[in-house]
């Protein structure tokens, strides 16, 4: 990995529902400049760490240390303005609203002159071309592929540092996703640090530099994306049959 001054670095993380804990003593890093996969199966705690990084939910105990700043006890729209933006699993679009409008949303907290924001929206559409062809149209009458493209505009106009996407292939086609994956390596190798979801194991490892594993609310293994794809307890664990 990475030995430069990490972007994000959680330390003994837990966290949970209410009185369910599902996160138990968390430790990763993320350094900018990086895509970064989080694998494992339904259930691991990898929505649940997306959330509170997100603020969606509170950290119980631990440290989730951003640029040198504890993220801990911030709102959303506090750790959405240090310039993390969370694209949430099933898109949580504006189904009635048009695309464009719905991308505008994504810079509702930039307090910049129209020029800035419109130079943001163009960098969307350079990104996603579908998306101009489709400024105009409904979001809720979308494919599922042109959608997800659409939730992570929004997230790209409130001009993150780090966009994490939860579940960036669920219900989409092969064809789809390759072309979400060349968007999104275009986007990092102009600086942008992403962190993604993913339950395809082998799109997330081949998408990514850096991947974790999680188990049952904890990290089982991380390192480099293209050791743990070729790791056979990994390939064992989550691609069943391809581990022969």
């Amino acid at each position: 990995m990475s030995t430069s001054v990490p972007l994000l670095k959680l330390s003994g993380l837990h966290a949970g529902y209410g009185e369910i804990n599902v996160l138990w003593g968390l430790d990763l890093i993320l350094h900018e400049g990086e895509i970064t996969a989080l694998i494992g199966s339904n259930g691991a705690g990898k929505s649940t760490l997306m959330r509170a990084l997100s603020g969606l939910i509170p950290a119980t105990s631990g440290e989730m240390v951003w640029r040198g700043i504890e993220l801990s006890g911030m709102s959303p729209a506090e750790i959405l303005s240090q310039g993390i933006a969370h694209v949430p699993e099933g898109r949580r679009l504006f189904s009635a609203m048009n695309v464009e409008d719905n991308l505008l949303m994504g810079a509702y907290s930039r307090n910049q002159p129209r020029a800035v924001i419109a130079r943001a929206l163009q960098q969307v559409y350079d990104a996603f071309p579908k998306l101009y062809e489709r400024r105009r149209q409904a979001a809720g009458t979308m494919s599922g592929g042109e959608q997800q493209m659409c939730a992570i505009g929004r997230g790209m106009m409130s001009a993150p540092r780090l966009l994490m996407i939860d579940e960036l292939s669920l219900g989409l086609s092969p064809l789809l996703v390759e072309q979400l994956i060349e968007s999104l390596q275009k986007l990092n190798r102009e600086g942008l640090s992403i962190l993604v979801v993913e339950q395809d194991v082998v799109t997330a490892l081949e998408l990514s530099s850096t991947a974790y594993a999680m188990d049952m609310g904890k990290i089982v293994r991380g390192g480099r994306s293209q050791e743990l794809l070729h790791d056979p307890a990994i390939r064992q664990a989550y691609l069943g049959a391809m581990a022969a």
